[in-house]
Protein backbone atom coordinates (compact mmCIF):
# COMPACT_ATOMS: atom_id res chain seq x y z
CA UNK A 1 0.00 0.00 0.00
CA UNK A 2 1.47 3.58 -1.40
CA UNK A 3 1.69 5.97 1.53
CA UNK A 4 -0.34 9.19 1.38
CA UNK A 5 2.73 11.06 0.00
CA UNK A 6 3.41 8.27 -2.93
CA UNK A 7 -0.32 8.94 -3.68
CA UNK A 8 0.04 12.39 -3.79
CA UNK A 9 3.10 12.16 -6.00
CA UNK A 10 1.32 9.76 -8.41
CA UNK A 11 -1.77 11.79 -9.06
CA UNK A 12 0.66 14.83 -10.06
CA UNK A 13 2.49 12.73 -12.21
CA UNK A 14 -0.94 11.82 -14.23
CA UNK A 15 -1.99 15.76 -13.95
CA UNK A 16 -4.82 15.31 -11.41
CA UNK A 17 -4.63 17.27 -8.70
CA UNK A 18 -4.70 15.58 -5.25
CA UNK A 19 -7.48 15.47 -2.72
CA UNK A 20 -8.29 18.06 -0.81
CA UNK A 21 -8.91 17.79 3.02
CA UNK A 22 -12.58 17.91 3.80
CA UNK A 23 -13.79 21.15 4.79
CA UNK A 24 -15.68 19.12 7.70
CA UNK A 25 -15.08 17.30 10.64
CA UNK A 26 -16.94 15.05 13.06
CA UNK A 27 -17.97 17.52 15.77
CA UNK A 28 -19.20 20.34 12.66
CA UNK A 29 -22.59 20.54 11.50
CA UNK A 30 -23.60 18.95 8.21
CA UNK A 31 -24.66 21.22 5.06
CA UNK A 32 -27.88 21.89 4.23
CA UNK A 33 -27.55 19.82 1.14
CA UNK A 34 -26.53 17.20 3.04
CA UNK A 35 -29.74 17.23 5.19
CA UNK A 36 -31.84 17.91 1.71
CA UNK A 37 -30.81 15.02 0.28
CA UNK A 38 -31.45 12.59 2.58
CA UNK A 39 -35.17 13.94 3.29
CA UNK A 40 -35.49 13.82 -0.26
CA UNK A 41 -34.14 10.34 -1.22
CA UNK A 42 -36.80 7.58 -1.01
CA UNK A 43 -35.52 4.25 0.22
CA UNK A 44 -34.16 1.72 -2.68
CA UNK A 45 -37.26 -0.84 -1.39
CA UNK A 46 -39.97 2.12 -1.45
CA UNK A 47 -38.55 3.00 -5.41
CA UNK A 48 -39.63 -0.49 -6.69
CA UNK A 49 -42.91 -1.23 -4.89
CA UNK A 50 -43.87 2.31 -5.00
CA UNK A 51 -44.52 1.41 -8.62
CA UNK A 52 -46.63 -1.36 -7.90
CA UNK A 53 -48.87 0.38 -5.17
CA UNK A 54 -49.73 3.28 -7.62
CA UNK A 55 -51.38 1.06 -10.27
CA UNK A 56 -54.66 0.24 -10.67
CA UNK A 57 -56.39 -3.55 -10.34
CA UNK A 58 -56.35 -3.50 -14.55
CA UNK A 59 -52.55 -2.78 -14.76
CA UNK A 60 -51.63 -5.60 -12.39
CA UNK A 61 -50.28 -8.71 -13.82
CA UNK A 62 -50.14 -10.92 -10.58
CA UNK A 63 -53.08 -12.77 -10.05
CA UNK A 64 -52.29 -12.79 -6.32
CA UNK A 65 -52.20 -9.87 -4.97
CA UNK A 66 -50.84 -9.27 -1.10
CA UNK A 67 -50.28 -6.72 1.48
CA UNK A 68 -48.37 -6.76 4.45
CA UNK A 69 -48.82 -4.68 8.01
CA UNK A 70 -45.44 -3.29 8.87
CA UNK A 71 -46.96 -2.65 12.19
CA UNK A 72 -48.61 -6.42 13.34
CA UNK A 73 -46.96 -8.18 10.35
CA UNK A 74 -49.81 -9.21 9.20
CA UNK A 75 -50.58 -10.39 5.91
CA UNK A 76 -53.91 -10.14 3.58
CA UNK A 77 -53.84 -11.88 0.47
CA UNK A 78 -56.76 -11.45 -1.97
CA UNK A 79 -57.03 -12.78 -5.86
CA UNK A 80 -57.21 -10.37 -8.18
CA UNK A 81 -60.63 -11.14 -9.99
CA UNK A 82 -62.05 -10.41 -6.30
CA UNK A 83 -60.69 -7.23 -5.64
CA UNK A 84 -61.75 -6.03 -9.08
CA UNK A 85 -65.15 -7.70 -8.24
CA UNK A 86 -65.50 -5.77 -4.71
CA UNK A 87 -63.81 -2.35 -5.60
CA UNK A 88 -63.70 -2.32 -9.58
CA UNK A 89 -61.11 -2.11 -12.36
CA UNK A 90 -60.07 1.25 -12.02
CA UNK A 91 -59.91 1.33 -7.99
CA UNK A 92 -55.99 2.19 -7.02
CA UNK A 93 -54.46 -1.18 -5.44
CA UNK A 94 -53.02 1.03 -2.37
CA UNK A 95 -56.98 2.27 -1.83
CA UNK A 96 -57.48 -1.10 -2.24
CA UNK A 97 -54.94 -2.56 -0.18
CA UNK A 98 -55.60 -0.03 2.80
CA UNK A 99 -59.45 -1.00 2.90
CA UNK A 100 -58.36 -4.47 3.29
CA UNK A 101 -56.28 -4.05 5.93
CA UNK A 102 -58.47 -1.79 8.09
CA UNK A 103 -61.12 -4.13 7.70
CA UNK A 104 -59.24 -6.54 9.52
CA UNK A 105 -57.14 -4.52 11.79
CA UNK A 106 -56.87 -5.86 15.64
CA UNK A 107 -54.69 -2.54 16.71
CA UNK A 108 -57.42 -0.46 17.86
CA UNK A 109 -55.96 2.23 20.27
CA UNK A 110 -58.73 4.86 19.71
CA UNK A 111 -56.57 7.47 18.85
CA UNK A 112 -56.68 8.73 15.50
CA UNK A 113 -52.97 9.16 14.37
CA UNK A 114 -51.81 5.19 16.15
CA UNK A 115 -54.91 3.47 14.64
CA UNK A 116 -55.06 1.17 11.56
CA UNK A 117 -52.31 -1.27 9.70
CA UNK A 118 -49.39 0.27 7.86
CA UNK A 119 -49.33 -0.95 3.93
CA UNK A 120 -46.33 -2.72 2.61
CA UNK A 121 -46.66 -3.77 -0.78
CA UNK A 122 -44.87 -7.09 -1.87
CA UNK A 123 -44.44 -8.90 -4.67
CA UNK A 124 -46.17 -12.35 -4.06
Amino acid sequence: MPSPKQMEKLAKSMGNQPAKESPFGPQDEMPEEYWRSVLDDTPADAKSLGRAAGLRLSELSQHVLRVSCRRCDRIVEIQKADAVRLYGQQAGWKEVAQRLLDNTCQNRTGRHQEDGCWPAFGPV
